[in-house]
């Protein structure tokens, strides 16, 4: 991380969108001028493939934050009905809960999404009540229980509420707040807004905060809806300009980012403050959710419509390249599935495009190299020769009904390779004995024959190593009961 007490001005580099002309100013060099080239609708860039968009969901109410479970699957949140959707490639998108206690009036409601690292039971939520903006959090199978973790961000009557939170490298809950429409509180270190806040994933302020006793990591800003860190461990964060320009800010701890004294570059510059790494004319961009992935920052747009890919190799950011320009309409949320690939959520059911019968939708694009981390994507096509050494110890299902109604029941099932050779797929099978029968089904691809059931691996969650696990889930219909006979195999 930079140093809180050091402004970081003089390697800053800024760009300038205007009537088609590109402006790159270094701070104290020269200005070079000229046409942006044109961009195609769509295309290889930054490491996907954006000419290969699969649609994983439509029909959305403005979706907000996502997140992602251990099944691979999404948890969207609506922001306008306060509904937590699950959704997830060749399924269709399935309503979890709604939210408690979420106040939706104008640009406020269920907001940001998140998932501390290596936890699978908490699941992280911003939102607006009637008196204020808070982080609550909830076990994932019971979102009517959620309780708060962070209280008493200032909510204006309608905008600014920020609302992105993210868990850091450092395993911290960042939270981004708006100035709830009131500028002068984005400067005052007294309260919550204009603020990027850090606290523990209970709510605690850590002891290394810039400002001791205070959740307040970074302030002077006026909108943030977008926070990534990159692979140098640097903060990025997306700001709504108000007329002048948008931003996206290199966050330093203790900085002070200039509004409402600044928008934009400080003129003349001021010491006490950072200028933006970034600008846009707001018609160009409108910033909100950002993502980093293979050393490119995403910044997906709402008034620009667009996503802009900026290479982050260097020192600083480098020239921004814009895709899917208005191919999807308004963008408010990029980022990087489990599986690799680059998901986006429009926001054309927002009051201010006009949607089309798909909207708003979640879509995702492949990277254009299959990743090499976990999950992996086994080939595309068999092996020509089968595994030298079969596996040992085949596999082990579990299953657990994790709720359960009047004449219906949600179930999850793991699978764990309990081997010691790897395995491309697998095959879980079992005997509902009272007639149960599956309505929907995520993270498998099932059949079912009278009271037997048969589920295989996505692409996505086939390949397991040794002692490696996955899950899928389901809905059925009838009385939750056991699933008598449940066998797993590997292949």
């Amino acid at each position: 991380m930079i140093s809180s007490q050091q402004p970081h001005r003089s390697t800053r580099w800024r760009r300038a969108l205007a009537t088609g002309v590109a402006t790159v100013v270094a701070t104290g060099g020269a200005v070079a001028t000229g046409l942006l080239a044109p961009q195609p609708a769509a295309a290889q860039v930054a490491g996907f493939d954006f000419t290969q968009p699969d649609v994983v969901a439509t029909g959305l109410e403005v979706p907000w934050g996502t997140t992602f479970l251990p099944d691979g699957s999404a948890l969207v949140a609506e922001r306008d009905d306060a509904q937590l959707v699950r959704v997830a490639p060749g399924q269709p998108a399935q309503p979890v809960a709604t939210l408690p206690g979420v106040d939706t009036a104008g640009e406020g409601g269920l907001l940001g999404l998140a998932r501390a690292p290596g936890d699978d039971n908490w699941v992280y939520a911003y939102h607006t009540t009637t008196t204020d903006n808070r982080v609550v959090r909830f076990p994932v199978d019971n979102p009517q229980s959620a309780q708060p973790v962070l209280t008493g961000i200032p909510r204006g009557a309608f905008i600014h509420h920020g609302g992105r939170i993210e868990f850091g490298p450092d395993g911290m809950l960042y939270v981004a707040t708006g100035d709830a429409g009131d500028p002068d509180l984005s400067q005052d270190l007294d309260n919550l807004a204009g603020a990027i806040l850090r606290v523990t994933p209970e709510g605690d302020v850590p002891a290394d905060n810039p400002f001791p006793g205070s959740p307040i990591y970074a302030y002077g800003l006026r909108n943030v809806q977008g926070m990534a860190w990159d692979s140098q461990g640097r903060l990025w964060a997306s700001e709504f300009g108000e007329d002048l320009w948008d931003e996206v800010n290199l966050i330093e701890p203790g900085g002070n980012y200039g509004w409402p004294i600044c928008e934009g570059p400080c003129q003349p510059p001021d010491s006490q403050l950072i200028d933006p790494a970034l600008i846009w004319a707001p018609a160009e961009a409108s910033p909100s959710g950002v993502a980093v992935a293979d050393d490119h920052l995403f910044v997906a747009s709402l008034r620009g419509r667009q996503l802009w890919t900026v290479p982050l190799a260097g020192s600083g950011p480098g020239e921004p390249t814009a895709v899917l320009s208005g191919e999807y309409g308004r963008l408010r949320t990029v980022t990087v599935g489990p599986d690799g690939w680059l998901w986006i959520a429009t926001s054309n059911r927002d009051g201010r495009a006009t949607p089309t019968p798909a909207d708003d939708q979640v879509v995702r694009f492949p990277p254009t190299t299959p990743p090499t981390t976990p999950p992996t994507t086994p080939p595309t096509t068999p092996p020509t020769t089968p595994p030298t050494t079969p596996p040992t110890g085949g596999c082990i299902a579990e299953y657990q009904v994790v709720s359960d109604w009047q004449g219906g029941f949600q179930a999850d099932v793991s699978v764990t390779n309990s081997g010691d050779s790897a395995g491309s797929g697998w095959t879980v099978s079992w005997t509902f004995p009272d007639g149960q029968v599956v309505d929907q089904l995520w993270g498998g691809i099932h059949s079912q024959s009278g009271s037997e059931v048969s589920v295989t691996n996505e692409a996505w969650n086939g390949s397991l190593s040794p002692g490696a696990a996955t899950s899928f889930g389901l809905l059925g219909n009838g009385d939750a009961g056991d699933a008598a006979g449940l066998a797993c195999q590997l292949h």
